[in-house]
């Protein structure tokens, strides 16, 4: 197992998918921080194009490229240009999310295959193009961007992202399995509460309808902690790395007796806690 360092990045290159802000440009620049060249790729031209000024302005080497995750062709484009810039690929990360808001019955079944789509599918199709090159040549490291929603229930008013983000946790451990042996790296990022501005393109489905949060014990984290928090966690050869170490006793608490769970959160929200956290900076959303 790596020690954590700068070592695992220097002289690395990084295709980011979905690191025109937020997150992924947090992670971005904190890998650009380390010693990697970087690939941004983003629905967002301007926004990626954006994000690799930043870090080619500070020294290192980045470019910004324009991708549509649900297109398995523009994925593939994008990993084309990535390569032609910088080279061979050694860090994938699939970090493009969408997320909603209200109860199931009001969710179109187009709604949930654009999320699924979008949170889930992203990710396989980014694999189709990886997996092999990595594979092949016996290296690499592919990130995906899980939540602590798809950990433990708590998103009730979000059920397809819940159910995305679930599939992404478990795909993650399963290609871990697989991978590892073969020299290829998997790590998993699950957020918790932080300051991004996910939820400013949210549709919502159903009127007033409350967003419940992972829990008000938890308090909200910077993008540039959790990039920290992942750079560090890909050293050590993490797996799954929660962006909160609250997590592991919360999982343990649902561990021991999911029904138990299941009824608590029940009651926590009957009493009017809807786990939001409160310590809640101005843009802070919960992932």
């Amino acid at each position: 197992m790596t020690m954590t360092g700068q070592a695992p990045f220097a002289g690395k290159r990084a295709l980011i998918y979905g690191a025109a802000k937020g997150i992924g440009r947090a992670v971005a620049l904190e890998f650009a921080r380390r010693g990697a060249t970087v690939a941004i790729a983003d629905i967002d031209r301007a926004g990626a194009e954006e994000t690799a000024a930043r870090i080619n302005a500070a020294g290192s080497q980045a470019v910004g490229l324009r991708c549509d995750v649900l297109s398995d062709l523009s994925v593939r484009e994008a990993a084309v240009a990535a390569e032609i810039a910088l080279g061979t690929i050694d860090i994938v990360m699939n970090n493009v999310g969408a997320i909603l808001n209200g109860n199931p019955e009001d969710i179109p079944i187009a709604e949930w295959e654009r999320i699924l789509s979008l949170n889930l599918l992203s990710v396989v199709r980014s694999n189709a193009v990886f997996l092999p090159k990595m594979i092949a040549r016996g290296s690499g490291h592919i990130v995906n961007t899980g939540s602590f929603a798809g950990l433990y229930p708590f998103a009730a008013s979000r059920m397809p992202y819940v159910a995305a983000k679930a599939a992404v946790v478990a795909l993650s451990e399963s290609m871990a399995l697989y991978l590892h042996p073969l020299g290829v790296r998997v790590s998993c990022l699950c957020p918790g509460p932080v300051a991004t501005n996910v939820m400013d393109s949210m549709k919502n489905w159903s009127a007033n309808v409350v967003m419940r949060g992972p829990g008000s014990q938890l308090s909200v984290k910077t993008v540039e902690d959790v990039a920290i928090t992942l750079a560090d966690g890909m050293s050590d050869g993490q797996v799954i790395i929660p962006t909160h170490h609250e997590l592991w006793d919360t999982l343990k608490r649902h561990a021991a007796s999911p029904d138990a769970f299941i009824q608590e959160k029940i009651d926590e929200f009957a009493r009017g806690d809807s786990g939001r956290p409160r310590l809640k900076p101005e843009g802070a959303n919960e992932a």
